[in-house]
């Protein structure tokens, strides 16, 4: 089995290198996924996110260490395990961050990774129902709409979010971040549309393009440094396939940093505690690990006009074929259709806090709902300074990688956060809500603002935003795992193409980054070879 190229991951970075690698009949390509296709239909609800976190199959439900400043909890962590990763089962919110965090990265010594640079590539990705400006594109692969739930509590929550003199802003991958609004979602006429459906789809049926779901890889092959390969297994047997051009890593940022240790590449210690033979003595594999964690701001509703409603089984039934049939309806809406943007020292350039506003009360990791009445503001810090790591556990491909995410570890991120939650209450606050506004669930009308009460709620509550990033670091220091060209340092035929290639966290989601950053790689590629 030899091709030109291996792509190991077919989430939302290597859907799209797998369609624009093959776009050339020439190239011969392998897409490596160790989960399933997308054939569950809730995956394509996009409410149905709620029941595809919950999936032992189609997600790789990760969990951390025990996190020492967060009472020692450990966070479920879950990450796509299926065609299009975590695109397949996100919240389906479309933001790409703020331009000063690519001009940070090209700061940083990264070549080309300045904003002039990759704007290009979110255009060229986009298939938005914007008009076609400096910002936005219309003849992308990834459909990205601006559609808004008629929803009186998300209205209201926008209103009150005015009325305590936050800035409206129409489009915040547009001109500026700040401020209050909609989000644009990865939705179309009511389906989620993930990489899987918008990259992978059109592609699949080409000659040359070559995909294999359910093939967990092992490691990589290497001859001296040069990447030969990879060892996946399927269906019970080992198998191996041979790259003559690339083997590309696109696993994650849990999943490529596990598999370079595994392959003898990481740091030299580490390693030899495992066993594992060092390809390549890399000490960055892993570190770096970054993350938006999240607190919460929780009130129940006077009136029955949340999620809840729609929660009966007949209900849940119309809901079902209302989407199905005609993709309207409760089922066709994001999660959290809106939110904002906000400083919390008017003396920064950029927002420090996101907010997402969700009609419903879920409990703390957002999976299970409530049965109550509801509404809460997530409350998710942009840019901590904590910084956590990727480990092995043993060289068994098939057990899990540690953990740590380290939240927290640097106090300035806990004052941030909890000036993100004093606000996000005031907002609720507000007269706006007054209609609809009941008793406070969480962190609770006994805990004051700015006391040592409210930063215990909020190490007792806070949860991942699902965002991990970092841990395969583009950069030149000694701690950088890869190049600014994404090739990994020290080997040859082998480069890293997902959100683990990040230096630093962007200030919103991630999937819209990750998907620029597989464009730009795939023109990086295609040129070399």
């Amino acid at each position: 089995m030899e091709y030109d190229y291996i792509i190991v991951g077919g989430g939302s970075a290597g859907c799209v290198l797998a369609n624009r690698l093959s776009e050339n009949k020439d190239n011969k390509v392998l897409l490596l996924e160790a989960g399933p296709s997308d054939w569950n239909i809730f995956i394509h609800m996009p409410m149905g996110f709620l029941q595809v976190l919950k999936s032992t199959t189609i997600n790789w439900h990760y969990e951390t260490a025990p996190e020492k400043k967060l009472k020692n909890r450990q966070l479920n962590w879950p990450r796509g395990k299926v065609l299009g990763g975590s695109s397949s089962i996100n919240a389906a919110i479309y933001i790409r961050g703020a331009s000063q965090d690519y001009d940070l990265w090209q700061q940083m010594g990264n070549k080309n990774w300045g904003y002039d640079a990759v704007l290009p590539y979110f255009i060229k990705s986009e298939k938005s129902e914007r008009k076609p400006d400096q910002y936005h594109g219309k003849k992308g692969p990834l459909k990205v709409t601006t559609r808004r739930a008629n929803d009186p509590v998300i209205e209201g929550l926008v209103n009150a979010s005015h009325q305590y003199g936050l800035p409206h802003n129409d489009d915040f991958n547009g001109a500026q971040q700040e401020g209050t609004g909609y989000y644009d979602t990865t939705l179309h006429n009511g389906w989620r549309a993930s990489a899987a459906k918008c990259y992978l789809k059109p592609a699949k049926n080409r000659i040359n393009l070559h995909i294999r779901t359910n093939s967990h890889t092992n490691k990589i092959l290497f001859d001296g440094t040069k990447a030969i390969g990879v060892e996946y297994k399927k269906g019970g047997r080992i198998r191996k396939a041979f790259a003559k051009k690339e083997v590309i890593l696109s696993a994650g940022a849990v999943g490529s940093p596990h598999i370079l240790m595994l392959s003898g590449v990481g740091h030299e210690e580490e390693l030899n505690q495992h066993g594992i033979k060092t390809i390549c003595n890399l000490p960055g594999v892993g570190k770096n690990l970054q993350d938006h964690l999240s607190g919460l701001v929780q009130f129940k509703a006077t009136k029955p006009i949340t999620a809840v409603q729609w929660m009966a089984p007949l209900k849940q039934l119309q809901v079902f074929f209302s989407w199905f049939l005609f993709g309207k309806g409760f089922g066709s809406y994001p999660i959290g259709p809106a939110g904002v943007f906000l400083k919390t020292d008017p003396a920064l350039e950029v927002p420090d806090i996101q907010l997402i506003m969700v009609n419903s009360l879920t409990d703390k990791a957002a999976i299970d709902v409530s049965k109550d009445h509801g509404f809460q503001i997530m409350v998710a810090h942009l840019n901590p300074k904590s910084r956590g790591e990727i480990t092995l556990n043993s060289a068994n491909p098939e057990d899990y990688p540690k953990i740590n995410a380290n939240y927290l570890s640097d106090p300035e991120d806990l004052t941030i956060l909890r000036r993100g939650v004093e606000i996000a209450r005031k907002i609720i606050k507000q007269p706006e809500m007054d209609f609809v506004r009941g008793e406070e669930v969480w962190p609770g009308e006994h805990i004051a603002d700015g006391s040592a009460m409210m930063d215990d709620a909020i190490k007792c509550e806070a949860e991942t935003v699902y965002h991990p990033v970092g841990t395969c670091k583009m950069g030149h220091d000694n701690m950088a795992v890869v190049d600014d060209t994404l090739k990994v340092h020290g080997l040859t035929n082998l480069r890293v193409v997902d959100a683990s290639i990040m230096p630093t966290l962007v200030a919103g989601n991630t999937n819209a980054p990750t998907i620029m950053i597989a464009e730009k790689a795939a023109d990086m590629i295609l040129a070399d070879n």
